[in-house]
């Protein structure tokens, strides 16, 4: 993952979040995600709840994608780290990583759409102070 930045998220695994198994269920992954991209925007600068509160700006989820590559268990220190990978218009894209600290084994990675929509779920586009920060945030593509 080659960015301006990349944010990374320690996250511990609870015991509720994993299965019969004692591996964690595939749907936490899509939490951690999102902890990941929250704490993206806040190192960016803004808060996700600020953009709804001030500017009825929301960026909901069209698509998710996850390609699971080794088990996380109970107890273990993850890193999810976190990038901007891609801005078109109204379209975000996030890319992440999900590390296990111990030994740096990469977990899953993944990514999530986002379209840019108002508080009653009509397209819009992303303001001016918002394009800059995911702009600066994304890899340079030279």
């Amino acid at each position: 993952m080659n960015t301006h930045i990349t944010v990374e998220a320690p996250v511990r695994v609870r015991y509720a979040e994993t299965d019969k198994m004692g591996v964690v269920y595939h749907s936490n992954f899509i939490v951690w995600f999102e902890i990941g991209r929250v704490e993206l925007l806040r190192q960016m600068g803004f808060r996700y709840r600020d953009m709804e509160r001030e500017d009825d700006c929301h960026i909901a989820v069209v698509d998710v994608r996850c390609r699971y590559k080794a088990p996380a268990r109970y107890d273990d220190e993850l890193i999810i780290r976190t990038q901007v990978k891609h801005l078109r218009g109204s379209m975000i894209t996030f890319h992440y990583e999900v590390v296990r600290a111990e030994d740096k084994v990469i977990l899953a990675e993944g990514e999530t759409m986002h379209i840019v929509v108002n508080s009653q779920f009509e397209k819009t586009t992303l303001p001016d102070k918002y394009a800059r920060a995911f702009a600066a945030a994304i890899k340079d593509e030279a």
